[in-house]
């Protein structure tokens, strides 16, 4: 402790500064907001190690971790009280970049359809398209029980089919592609469902809303018209 400020120990002196810099910010960062920032500094390796194909089971443990870290950051978010806007706002941004990320590499590395990939990523997408209009016009879209089962599905295919391809003069595992291709229709049907639950919700929300606005409109252009009309001069005798 220096002046009652606990002092940030410095990782070893060989490192360079860009490494050390990185270091002490993110250890001053909140737990939950550095678990999300670690979440977005995985997904270039996780991409390298994937198309590089180095090892299969790094490449699926990397890809774990960092979906660990999105069940950590936010219940340790709650319990804590460290809900902040850097959490709130980078959070969805890192789901996102995670998933399409590891999607994408599968589809370069000729694992996955490309029509299903196009489905789930346009799907996160619309939802985060929805989710800015909602944002701006003063209200939220909280994620729904079809969105948290689609994300688990999601882990779990991406997670199978890494560890069902072949390695590099290896033989494939058809025993974790068979599942991870099951796994993977299930993830579109439950992007297709969860899209239009999240797009229902939105017309719901965003319908009263302006219905609300209008209703207030009229009111008030009423009584406008009202302090504007003539009144009669009414004839003393």
């Amino acid at each position: 402790m220096v002046n009652g400020r606990r002092r940030v120990p410095f990782p070893p002196a060989r490192m360079s500064p860009f490494i050390i810099g990185f270091y002490t910010r993110i250890l001053r960062m909140n737990l939950p907001n550095g678990l999300t920032l670690m979440r977005i500094f995985l997904i270039p390796l996780l991409v390298a190690v994937l198309l590089t194909q180095y090892s299969l089971l790094i490449a699926a443990a990397i890809f774990l971790a960092a979906s660990l870290t999105d069940l950590l950051d936010g219940y340790l978010a709650r319990k804590r009280g460290q809900i902040t806007t850097l959490g709130t706002l980078l959070d969805p941004v890192a789901d996102k970049l995670l998933i399409s990320s590891a999607f994408i590499s599968l589809v370069q590395l000729q694992v996955v359809p490309a029509w299903m990939v196009v489905i789930i990523v346009g799907r996160e997408f619309a939802v985060s398209g929805l989710r800015s209009i909602a944002a701006a016009q003063g209200f939220t879209i909280d994620a729904s029980e079809l969105g948290k089962i689609k994300m688990a599905t999601q882990v779990a295919a991406i997670t199978l089919l890494i560890l069902g391809m072949p390695m590099p003069g290896g033989n494939p595992h058809p025993i974790f592609h068979t599942l991870g291709g099951i796994a993977l229709y299930f993830v579109v049907l439950f992007a297709l469902a969860s899209a239009f639950e999240y797009f229902r919700t939105f017309w719901a929300k965003i319908d009263d809303r302006f219905k609300a606005r209008e209703r207030r409109r009229l009111i008030l252009l009423q009584k406008r018209q009202r302090r504007h009309v003539p009144t009669r001069d009414v004839p003393t005798h």
